[in-house]
């Protein structure tokens, strides 16, 4: 196997033991990247002097040297962070995101950031400011969105692991397309400090990785109550790594009917539900339930995410940093101008729906409604953990998509989210696994959900189908 191969445990392990030495591991993954990148184009920014001259000098920690790719919507210091986005095309942060900090305590080494859909507002990274990232496994598709770089550098070999944002299934859906492992956890598990906003009660950010013990070592790492984010949750970090033994006997697995309905490609439905009876088979209890509510979560999403977001992006004003338009009459007409450059059509029409449903009028009749049917969608999911360990259903209704095939529909993009939204207007923890290739050739994902800090327990589901299945070992892009 080659070093670039390597999972994050592995090369831990490899470094820790001395039989690799970190800039050996780094000259692989740089001589991935200048091999396959102008194919793929997951990263705005790469950090190859800034990488080479800390690797010797990491002291080595839970990350010995990892080159790690981080989305460009979490803060670096002294690093851009774009958003993709012209807005904030030479914004340099001062300072880093919590989880960068924790990944710098324990020795990483920072690879690039990867691209995404401008200010995370998108499923397929077709939103960029800057350009399309491409699926690895097949490059006329997407690679979801809107982590689509993170999930498309860690698919390619391109990083060892990735850490990516969600707001409505922007780590999960990517690493759907892209056959790799993602995870969002609860909301408050990691701080939010030194990301960049887009829908404040809704984003989390999470790892993407090759296996699902890299998730869980990974989660170890970037977890905790943060001082600096007042949503952290002072909640014990737990050796999730532990947990990972496989044993599914006696679990309790619901699959939620709305969720297998009409509109789901057969191939996915039947990629996960053999995964199922595989558990079943394995000693899994598994039963249909409902969760009546789901058929509001897209609408109740497209209100609540663009209504923060109108309240988040209204700081991108050109007076303080970022994006200026060039020529203004006066105050106003700088800000219609360097709005209306500075954004692009996918942002400017989220603040727009985000700003009337917040207007006296509407208030009551969109926003006030949507929030009453987030809390349905949390009591549903609620009801069914009092029954259930687990949750299964596919991650997204489809495979990859071809770039384009959606760009002019946003209606249609929006429904590539249908199955992950509910998770995030819920706030509990889900993670997606590949589970099977569609007759194209491309991954499916299989989403395990799981109830408020429960991390630890879709987690061992995860690796227990993950073992059974061996995807990774049957399963790769082919970019040589």
């Amino acid at each position: 196997m080659k070093l670039y191969e390597l999972t994050l445990t592995q090369v831990r392990d490899l470094v820790d033991k001395g039989e690799v030495k970190p800039s050996e591991v780094l000259e692989a993954v740089v001589g991935r990247i200048e091999k396959v990148e102008e194919r793929v184009k997951a990263y705005i920014t790469l950090t190859f002097d800034e990488a080479f001259s800390s690797v010797e000098s990491k002291k080595l920690g839970r990350l010995s040297a990892v080159p790690i790719a981080v989305k460009d919507n979490i803060c670096t210091k002294g690093i851009k962070t774009t958003c993709a986005s012209k807005m904030l095309y030479n914004f340099v942060p001062p300072y880093d995101a919590t989880v960068v900090k924790k990944m710098k305590k324990e020795g990483y080494v920072l690879i690039g950031k990867t691209n995404l859909d401008e200010f995370a507002m998108g499923s397929s990274t077709e939103n960029s400011a800057f350009f399309t990232t491409r699926n690895p496994w097949d490059l006329e598709r997407v690679p979801g969105g809107s982590s689509g770089g993170s999930a498309a550098a860690v698919a390619a070999d391109m990083c060892i692991a990735a850490i990516g944002s969600d707001t409505g299934g922007s780590i999960r859906q990517p690493a759907s397309f892209c056959g790799v492992v993602g995870l969002k956890p609860t909301y408050g598990r990691v701080s939010r400090y030194g990301l960049v906003a887009f829908a404040s009660s809704l984003d989390q950010i999470g790892p993407i990785t090759k296996t699902v013990e890299d998730a869980a070592y990974l989660l170890e790492v970037i977890s905790g109550k943060d001082e600096l984010d007042s949503t952290s949750a002072p909640v014990e970090v737990e050796k999730f790594t532990k947990a990972l033994t496989g044993e599914v006997k006696g679990l309790k697995i619901a699959l939620p009917k709305e969720y297998f309905s009409e509109g789901i490609d057969p191939e996915v439905k039947e990629a996960v539900l053999k995964c199922v009876r595989m558990l079943e088979s394995e000693g899994a209890h598994v039963d249909e339930v409902s969760l009546p509510h789901t058929e509001y979560a897209i609408s109740a999403y497209y209100i609540v995410a663009p209504a923060e977001a109108s309240s988040n992006l209204a700081r991108y004003d050109g007076v303080k940093y970022g994006f200026r338009a060039e020529e203004y009459t006066d105050l106003i007409d700088m800000y219609f101008k360097t709005r209306s450059q500075g954004f692009g059509n996918e942002v400017k029409r989220r603040i727009m729906l985000g700003t009337y449903s917040l207007a006296s009028g509407y208030y009551d009749a969109y926003y006030l409604r949507a929030k009453k049917v987030r809390t349905l969608i949390r009591q549903d999911f609620e009801r069914v953990f009092k029954d259930f360990d687990v949750i299964i259903t596919p991650t997204s209704p489809t495979t990859a998509f071809k770039i384009g095939e959606k760009a002019s529909d946003p209606l249609t993009m929006y429904l590539s989210d249908i199955f992950t939204v509910s998770v995030n207007l819920a706030g509990i923890p889900a993670v997606s696994i590949p589970c099977g290739m569609s007759g194209e050739n491309l991954p499916i994902g299989l989403q395990v959900i799981g109830n408020f800090f429960e991390e630890a327990k879709i987690l061992n589901v995860a690796y227990a189908v993950e073992k059974r299945i061996n995807f990774r070992e049957n399963n790769s892009p082919n970019l040589d």
